[in-house]
């Protein structure tokens, strides 16, 4: 295995995820202190630790989406690749991506009838009906999808999405790290 100098690594971060150095030094001490058994990634348990996290009904859908490996962890370059979309610096785009990538379960680029029903299922647990549920998602599908292929794109979840509710998404997409 090949080894690669820290300070190209750092440099390769900065340029990949849009993050300076001080900002990679803070979350390379946040990685440490969440990484308990200093495997050098973390556990989905030990990234359940960060407390923005443990109340969220979505988390494992934001574990899946950190994890690009599919290992079922998380080691310092999906951490910061995950954490840069939630910086303050990250732009509407990448948050938009973010949150369509929420959706999109099976990562075919788009947000089917079953993917919407399942995530909006995570959020609302047992508060709705599923047939209730099924009739929003049904609706939604209907208003988001305009070519009419009877899934949502990126595009149409921005759109659908309208400027207002972006905005809202920025701020409630970024955190001090």
């Amino acid at each position: 295995m090949t080894s690669i100098p820290v300070e190209l690594c750092a440099t390769l971060i900065r340029v990949l995820f849009l993050v300076d150095a001080d900002e990679i030094r803070r979350l390379g001490k946040r990685f440490k202190k969440l990484d308990i058994d200093g495997s050098g990634s973390l556990s989905i348990q030990e990234f359940m630790s960060i407390p923005e996290l443990q109340q969220n009904p979505l988390v494992q859908r934001v574990i899946d989406i950190f994890d690009t490996d599919g290992n079922g962890e998380i080691d310092f370059k999906e951490f910061i690749g995950g954490i840069s979309q939630f910086s303050v610096k990250g732009d509407k785009e990448s948050k938009l991506r973010f949150a369509f990538k929420i959706y999109d379960m099976d990562k075919d680029g788009f947000i089917s009838n079953g993917e919407l029903f399942q995530v909006l299922k995570m959020m609302v647990g047992s508060n709705l009906k599923d047939s209730q549920l099924q009739q929003i998602v049904d609706k939604t599908i209907i208003n988001a999808d305009k070519d009419g292929d009877g899934k949502i794109s990126f595009d149409e979840f921005c759109a659908c999405v309208g400027d207002s509710l972006i905005d809202d998404i920025q701020k409630k997409m970024t955190v001090a790290v």
